[in-house]
C-alpha cells in the first residue's frame, strides 16, 4: 500500500506540473520496476504472472533500511503462462489478418502469487520504462489492457488499480465469483469460469458419491473466502455437511500447519476439499506427507489439480485418487516447439529466469514447463491474447453507426483509448482452435470443466486422467458427466452411515444434520428407501412388516374352526347329541310316573330347546356375514327364552300342584296343558317381538375393529344396537330371576322328588353363568369376545340338562324301582 501512496502522489505532482507552465521537475524511481520481459509495439498491454511461489520479506532490525523483498520459488508452469503470452503475440504481429499493419508490444511482470508483488507489478506496467542508472520516469505508457492474474486476490488488487484509468483487464485463471459484480470490476474480463459454477459442480460430485460429511482446507485470500460461501450455499441444497474449515496462512507457520494436520487426522471426515493455489498447497502438503497421513480423499480446485508440481511419485501413496475440476483444455499449435527456443543465454541478465547455464535438459529439470499435452491455463492466456487483438482489430477496423459506437464517429488509430478497447472486449467474439469465445454482460465466459482424477501412471508418478466433465450450459440435473468405472477413489465419507430401509434419520441435537442415529420405524409406518426423513404411515386395512420396509394387509381375525373353535365345537355338538339321547330316553320312557310327573310335554319342550341352545353356538363360529350376524344374536335370544319360558311353565305347575292339595284351592284349573302352551308361547313371543324391532331399526352388523390391536382387523359382529342387545339378555335374565324365585318359594314342598329343588339349583347355575359373562364380555379382546359368549351358552345349557334331567335319567336307568308313583308321593319307604 505504500507503493500504491507513492505512486498516486507522483502521479499527481506530474499531473500538476504538465498543467503548469513551471518547468517539469524530476522524480526517481524507487526500486526496481523491470518488466521480466518486454516488446515495443504499436499498442503495448501488460502481462501479470507468478513466475516464483512467494514473496519472503526481508529482515526488519530497524537499524538499516530493509532490502526489498525478494521472490522465491520459481514457478516453471507459470513461466511457461508467460512465453505463451509472448508467442501469441508474435502470431499476431505476423498475422496478416489479425491487426494488419499495426504491432503489438508487451511487458511482463512477475507478480510473485501474492498481493504486494502484483501491487508492485501493476505500477511498473502503467509507468514509462526507465533508462538504466536513469533517476528520471518519464509519463505514462499507452497501456491498452492486461493479460492476468492468476490468483484472485492478487487480480482484485491489479483490477482496482486500473479502474481509475478504465484499462481494461482479462484475466486467464481468477476464479472468485466476487469479479461477476459489474459494480465493483467494471473494467475486468477472464476466460475462465466463475466459481459459482465450480461449487456447483463439485457439489454435484459430493450427491453423486454421497459424500455428506467433508472439511474444507483453504489458503487465506478472497479467492477461498469467496468459494466458500458458494460451497456453503450449496451444501443448503444438497444435504453436505461442514466437519471442519481450516484456513492455510499465508505466511508459513509450521506449528498451526500441524494443528490444521492434526484437525483431519481425527475428523470423522474422510473427503477434504482445498480452495487453495499451489504455492500455498506446497508446502502444507509436505508436511502432510511427513505426517504420514492416509485414507483422505482429496477434491482439488481448478488452482492446483493440474499442477506438475504435485506429479513426482513421492506424492502418489498420499494424493492418489485425487479428484477436481480443471479448466477445460484446449489446442496451442507450435507451443512445444516455441518453449524449446527459449534459452537463458538470450537473456542473460533477466532475473526471472532461473540460474542455469542453458544445457540442463528441460524435460529432467522443469518437466512442467514443457508439460503441453494438455493446455489448459496455458490455453486461456492464449485466448485472452488473441481476444484483445480481435477487439483492437475491431475498434480499429470500425464503421461509423455500427459496433458499440453507434451515431458515433470510429477510433483514431493513433490515439486508440483504453475504455474504447473495454467496449469492443465486451462485444468480441471470435472462434479459435473450434471453440467460441466470447464474454457475458458480467465479464464472464461459458461455463465449462473437464473432471480430473490423478492415478499412478509410469515410474509411479501421478497422471491426471480425464474421467467426466460439467456443462453449465445444459438444462439443470445433465450438467455432470463421469465415468465411474475409469475413476480411482479412496473412500466414502459421512459423519454416519446411511439408515436402511425401515428406519428413519433422528438428527442429534447440537450436531450437524449429517449426523444422526437410524431409528426404527413405529409399529404400522415403513420406510422403503434408504436416509429416510420420516416414516410413512400405512393404509387403514394394512400393517408394516417385520422389516418395516412395506405395508401388507392385516391378518383378518375371528373365531374359526382353530383349536378354540373346534373345541367349542365338538362341546355343543356333544351337548346337543346328550339332549337327544336324555330326550330319547324320555321319549321310550314316557308312561313311567317320574316322566308324567309335572307335565311330561314340558320336558319335551325344554329338551328341544335345550337342543336349539346347543346348536346356536355353532352360528357364533365362522366369518361373520350380516345373515349370520343377524342370526347368532336373534336365535340364541329365542331359542333361551323358549327354554326358560318352558322351565317357568314347569316351575308354576309344581308349584300350583302342591298348592292345590289345600281345600278349597282350584288353581290347576288354571294351569292346564293350554294354559301352559299360552304361557310358554307369550313369555317367548314377548322376546321375538324384541328380536324384531332390533332386526328393524338397528340389525347386528360385520364390523372390522382395528382400535383394540392395530396390527390385525378383528372381524366380529357389531350388536348394531347396544340397547337392544341389554334388552334381550335383560328379558332372559327377568325369565330366569321369576323362574329361581317360584322354584325358590316351592322348594320344602313335601315329596321324594320334590323337581322344585332342581329347578332351584339349575336357576342358580344359569343366573350365576350370565351375571359372570357380562365382565367377561366386555373385557374380553377380538375372537375371545365370541368364545366367552359361546362358553355361556353352552355352560348355562349343560347347568340346565344336568340339573333337570340327570336326577331323573340316573331313576329311570339306573334305579327303576323307584320310578313308582308310591315312591314319588312318599307312601312306600324304599332303600
Amino acid at each position: 500500500m505504500t507503493l500504491l501512496f507513492v505512486w498516486s502522489l507522483l502521479y499527481t505532482v506530474s499531473a500538476l506540473t504538465a498543467a503548469s507552465p513551471a518547468p517539469v521537475p524530476s522524480c526517481s524511481l524507487l526500486g526496481h520496476f523491470e518488466p521480466g520481459f518486454q516488446a515495443d509495439g504499436d499498442f503495448i498491454i501488460g502481462g501479470l504472472f507468478p513466475m516464483h511461489y512467494r514473496v519472503e520479506p526481508p529482515d526488519q532490525n530497524f537499524i538499516s533500511k530493509p532490502a526489498a523483498s525478494e521472490c522465491w520459488g520459481f514457478d516453471s508452469r507459470s513461466f511457461r503462462w508467460a512465453q505463451t503470452m509472448r508467442m501469441a503475440v508474435e502470431e499476431i504481429n505476423k498475422s496478416p489478418n489479425l491487426l494488419p499493419n499495426h504491432t503489438l508490444g508487451y511487458k511482463i511482470y512477475d507478480s510473485c502469487a501474492t498481493h504486494v508483488a502484483a501491487q508492485r507489478a501493476v505500477l511498473g506496467i502503467l509507468n514509462g520504462p526507465a533508462e538504466a542508472h536513469s533517476s528520471v520516469c518519464s509519463g505514462a505508457s499507452p497501456l491498452l489492457a492486461v493479460v492476468g492474474d492468476s490468483g484472485s486476490s492478487q487480480s482484485i488488487v491489479v483490477s482496482r488499480t486500473l479502474q481509475p484509468f478504465r484499462i481494461p483487464m482479462i484475466s486467464y485463471f481468477s476464479t472468485c465469483s466476487c469479479f461477476s459484480n459489474r459494480k465493483e470490476f467494471p473494467t475486468f474480463f477472464r476466460v475462465v469460469p466463475s466459481d459459482d459454477y465450480q461449487v456447483k459442480a463439485i457439489a454435484d460430485l459430493l450427491h453423486r458419491f454421497s459424500w455428506t460429511w467433508v472439511g474444507v482446507v483453504t489458503e487465506d485470500d478472497d479467492y477461498a473466502r469467496f468459494a466458500l460461501q458458494g460451497l456453503l450455499r450449496e451444501f443448503k441444497s444438497t444435504g453436505v455437511c461442514l466437519a471442519y474449515h481450516e484456513i492455510i496462512p499465508k505466511v508459513y507457520n509450521r506449528e498451526r500447519i500441524l494443528e490444521i494436520l492434526n484437525v483431519m487426522k481425527h475428523s470423522s471426515a474422510r473427503v477434504v476439499i482445498s480452495f487453495a493455489g499451489e504455492g500455498e498447497l506446497y508446502p502444507f502438503l509436505r508436511e502432510y506427507m511427513d505426517q504420514n497421513i492416509t485414507g483422505i480423499q482429496w477434491i482439488a480446485s481448478e488452482a492446483w489439480v493440474t499442477a506438475n508440481l504435485f506429479t513426482g511419485s513421492e506424492f502418489y501413496p498420499f494424493l492418489g485418487g485425487t479428484i477436481g475440476f480443471a479448466i477445460r483444455q484446449g489446442k496451442v499449435t507450435g507451443l512445444r516447439n516455441y518453449l524449446m527456443s527459449v534459452n537463458p543465454l538470450r537473456y542473460p541478465n533477466n532475473p526471472l529466469l532461473p540460474p542455469c547455464s542453458g544445457q540442463e535438459p528441460l524435460q529432467e529439470q522443469h518437466s512442467a514447463y514443457l508439460n503441453t499435452s494438455s493446455p489448459r491455463v496455458t490455453y486461456n492466456v492464449y485466448k485472452a491474447v488473441y481476444a484483445i487483438a480481435h477487439a483492437l482489430h475491431s475498434l480499429i477496423n470500425c464503421e461509423p453507426g455500427k459496433g458499440p459506437f453507434q451515431n458515433s464517429t470510429c477510433a483514431d488509430a493513433t490515439d486508440i483509448h483504453p475504455w474504447q478497447l473495454q467496449q469492443y472486449l465486451q462485444e468480441v467474439s471470435f472462434t479459435i482452435s473450434e471453440e467460441a469465445v466470447d464474454f457475458d454482460m458480467n465479464g464472464d465466459s461459458i461455463p465449462s470443466y473437464d473432471l480430473i482424477n490423478w492415478q499412478r501412471g509410469a515410474a509411479g508418478k501421478i497422471e491426471f486422467v480425464n474421467v467426466g466433465l460439467y456443462d453449465g450450459a445444459k438444462e439443470a440435473g445433465n450438467e455432470l458427466f463421469i465415468q465411474e468405472e475409469a475413476m480411482i477413489w479412496v473412500l466414502v465419507s459421512v459423519c454416519s452411515d446411511s439408515c436402511a430401509p425401515g428406519s428413519r434419520k433422528a438428527v442429534r441435537r447440537g450436531e450437524p444434520l449429517c449426523c444422526f442415529d437410524c431409528v426404527p420405524c413405529d409399529d404400522g409406518k415403513i420406510s422403503n428407501q434408504t436416509d429416510s426423513i420420516d416414516c410413512t404411515p400405512c393404509p387403514e386395512d394394512y400393517w408394516s412388516n417385520v422389516a418395516r420396509t412395506k405395508c401388507i394387509p392385516k391378518a383378518v381375525e375371528y373365531l374359526t374352526h382353530d383349536a378354540m373353535g373346534l373345541t367349542l365345537t365338538v362341546i355343543a355338538v356333544v351337548g346337543a347329541c346328550l339332549t337327544i339321547t336324555v330326550l330319547a330316553v324320555f321319549l321310550y320312557h314316557r308312561n313311567t310316573p317320574i316322566v308324567r310327573v309335572n307335565n311330561s310335554e314340558l320336558s319335551f319342550f325344554i329338551l328341544l330347546s335345550l337342543t336349539l341352545c346347543f346348536l346356536c353356538a355353532l352360528v357364533f363360529i365362522g366369518e361373520p356375514t350380516p345373515w349370520s350376524c343377524m342370526l347368532r344374536h336373534t336365535a340364541f335370544s329365542i331359542t333361551f327364552s323358549l327354554c326358560i319360558s318352558c322351565i317357568l311353565g314347569k316351575t308354576l305347575v309344581v308349584l300350583a300342584a302342591f298348592t292345590a292339595t289345600r281345600p278349597g284351592n282350584n288353581i290347576m284349573k288354571w294351569l292346564g296343558p293350554k294354559q301352559q302352551r299360552v304361557i310358554i308361547s307369550a313369555c317367548t313371543f314377548v322376546q321375538v317381538i324384541i328380536c324384531a324391532v332390533w332386526l328393524i331399526t338397528a340389525p347386528p352388523f360385520p364390523y372390522k375393529n382395528t382400535q383394540y390391536q392395530r396390527s390385525k382387523i378383528i372381524l366380529e359382529c357389531s350388536v348394531g344396537s347396544d340397547r337392544a342387545f341389554w334388552c334381550v339378555l335383560g328379558y332372559i335374565g327377568l325369565l330366569a330371576a321369576l323362574c329361581f324365585v317360584l322354584a325358590f318359594l316351592a322348594r320344602k314342598l313335601p315329596g321324594n322328588f320334590n323337581e322344585a329343588k332342581y329347578i332351584t339349583f339349575s336357576m342358580l347355575i344359569f343366573c350365576a353363568v350370565w351375571l359372570a359373562f357380562i365382565p367377561a364380555y366386555v373385557s374380553s379382546p377380538g375372537k375371545f369376545t365370541v368364545a366367552v359368549e359361546i362358553f355361556a351358552i353352552l355352560a348355562s345349557s349343560f347347568g340346565l340338562l344336568m340339573c333337570l334331567f340327570a336326577p331323573k335319567c340316573y331313576i329311570i336307568l339306573l334305579k327303576p324301582h323307584k320310578n313308582t308313583k308310591q315312591h314319588l308321593m312318599g307312601r312306600i319307604n324304599i332303600k
